[in-house]
């Protein structure tokens, strides 16, 4: 049997940007063990790939998994979650592996609405450090939520499509249909409100007036 390819993020920094670029690397032989060349999910054996899971990830192994790449695309925001694959958790919810009960807690929090997992969550156990840990990776849900005209949450650095002409308050033009903002800026104390520079000039813009740039 061939070596299971791999994929490993490899962040480096440029100013206060961080940026990733992916390369096949064999994987830390430890983590393969730990692991059982399978993924820490899933139980998976093809298609593997290293996940870091942050927040202020230190290039441990104890804050590394190994997972199959399909899981770890829905983990990354790649691809949107597809609940069925995280079916998986009902077992390896219960690793000895903080990272792994970590990972679980979070998806399990994401997919609480279908049911099931919200049963797994009332199961589930984490000592004390490793749940704040995991919760540390959760939105705040008291936290106000920007969505543009179709429902889609938008986050600072988004780019968006005005969808109707906005004529601009205090200056003298018109922000026209179909105009792109880029790297927008969230509003923190209103939700309906963000950000974004125009004709060189940052104004405010009504979410609802905005579609979220795919």
């Amino acid at each position: 049997m061939g070596k299971p390819h791999v994929n490993l993020e490899r962040a480096t920094r440029s100013s206060s940007l961080q940026y990733r670029t992916f390369a096949p690397m064999k994987i830390d032989k430890a983590l393969l063990q730990r692991a059982n060349n399978a993924c820490e999910l899933s139980g998976e054996t093809e298609n593997l790939a290293v996940y870091e899971v942050g927040p202020n990830f230190d290039g441990s192994m104890e804050q590394t998994i190994l997972v199959a790449q399909k899981l770890k695309d829905q983990l990354d925001g790649t691809t949107d979650p597809a609940p069925n694959d995280w079916r998986c958790l009902n077992d390896s919810m219960w690793s000895e592996t903080d990272a792994v009960k970590v990972v679980a807690y979070r998806m399990l929090h994401q997919l609480r609405s279908e049911g099931w997992p919200q049963d797994l969550l009332d199961m589930i156990y984490l000592e004390d450090e490793t749940l704040a840990w995991a919760k540390a990776g959760v939105p705040d849900e008291d936290a106000l939520v920007h969505k543009d005209s179709n429902g889609n949450i938008l986050q600072a650095g988004d780019s968006v499509t005005l969808i109707k002409d906005l004529k601009v308050k205090g200056a003298n033009f018109t922000a026209k249909r179909g105009t792109a903002v880029r790297n927008i800026r969230l509003v923190h104390d209103n939700a309906g409100h963000i950000e974004g520079k125009v004709e060189t000039q940052m104004i405010v813009i009504l979410t609802e007036y905005v579609k979220k740039n795919k």
